[in-house]
């Protein structure tokens, strides 16, 4: 088979954590190439896959020539500074491989230039599709370039404004890139949390800079006879006065299960860790955090019309205020749709669309084993 490449953005874990699930999910024989500023953010991989470490898109190093730092961008481009050397080398290992390896399909996650790159350099490509406002140029032009749009959500939680020409591109596979998660009961047994203790968690993530102290502390002071926990990382407010019953407990390897045996999870809208509260089904305050393109708020805003999450636009700032966000998820949830929003088979069925596509596209009709739809 003709390899497939695989461009993974680098920051966070959840662009990494689907290019796997979708490896280990395509066919053995199907060589993958995969282009990353950094090799360990992955999960482990299949043996037919690869990295090639290219230098970050983003990330001055020292050696780029400041007279060509203002240089205006055009509306067309999103990140693209004149004089890096580092982005030359990193496009230049990427179209030399098109070139040598004739590829079959390339799928980008995420970068609008990229996906243009692939399109220039003629080779068709999947284009990962993000929430966001993005209907600037840019964006626009990659997706009318891409044979195919990946949605790593569920079709319920499409944005509305997504016109019908992208919307006939889209599989969506919601849940992309997530173990199954585990029961509520092993859960507590492992990290010995008692059946009637109330447990809130709070998960601050590694794609920003994470939630803030000071609020987590007020949380906790309005609800003392839960158990308030924190992963991830906090940034630290000199003003903050926590009481006895929150602990931070950091990085750690058990997420999955410290958020199946919560009762409550506040948490902002990243990818991954959307997926894994709606798949434990678990109480839900939704908080995004910035980023570009308010990704995440039109994420919270697609969640909180499907009936995923209670959306609040930031940690609320005072007890009574924690109080009512607490009492207005409590009074919605339904643990059942939350888990409806996510496929056990998403990279199952993700796999089998990329290769309908790619038989698709070079003339090759045979039907498939699995379903892609």
């Amino acid at each position: 088979m003709r390899p497939l490449g695989y461009f993974v953005h680098h920051q966070g874990r959840g662009h990494a954590e689907r290019c796997a699930a979708l490896a280990w999910a395509l066919p053995p024989e199907r060589p993958i190439t995969i282009f990353c500023a950094r090799d360990d953010i992955f999960p482990p991989l299949p043996p037919q896959a690869s990295i090639i470490t290219t230098p970050s898109l983003f990330e001055a190093t020292g050696a780029e020539a400041p007279g060509l730092a203002d240089l205006d961008t055009p509306d067309t481009l999103h990140c693209a500074p004149v004089g890096w050397p580092g982005i030359r080398e990193a496009m230049g290992l990427i179209a030399g491989w098109f070139r040598e390896a004739d590829p079959a399909l390339m799928v980008c996650d995420v970068s609008a230039e990229i996906a243009q790159l692939a399109r220039i350099c003629s080779v068709p490509h999947v284009k990962v599709l993000q929430h966001g406002d993005r209907s600037d140029p840019g964006h626009v032009a990659a997706y009318r370039g891409a044979l195919g749009l990946l949605a790593p959500c569920h079709e319920d939680l499409a944005q509305p404004d997504w016109p019908g020409w992208m919307r006939d591109k889209i599989h969506y596979a919601g849940g992309l890139g997530i173990a199954p998660m585990p029961g509520r009961a092993d859960a507590r047994a492992r990290l010995g949390i008692g059946a009637d203790d109330r447990i809130a968690l709070v998960v601050s993530g590694g794609g920003g800079s994470g939630f803030a102290q000071a609020p987590i502390g007020v949380g906790a002071r309005a609800f003392p006879d839960w158990q308030w926990h924190s992963i991830g990382h906090v940034a630290r407010d000199w003003h903050a006065t926590e009481p006895g019953n929150l602990i931070h407990h950091g990085w750690v390897d058990d997420a999955p299960d410290r958020i199946a045996a919560a009762d409550l999870v506040i948490a902002s809208t990243g990818n991954t860790t959307c997926h894994q509260v709606m798949a434990a089904g678990v109480p839900w305050i939704a908080v995004p955090e910035w980023r570009y393109f308010d990704e995440q708020h039109a994420k919270a805003r697609a969640l909180d019309a499907a009936g995923a999450a209670h959306v609040e636009p930031h940690l609320p700032s005072s007890v009574h205020a924690w109080r009512a966000a607490v009492n207005a998820v409590l009074a919605r949830h339904d643990a059942a749709r939350m888990r409806a929003l996510v496929s056990p088979d998403a990279a199952q069925n993700a796999a089998a669309w990329l290769e309908t596509l790619i038989r698709r596209g070079w003339g090759q009709h045979a039907p498939l084993a699995l379903v892609a739809e």
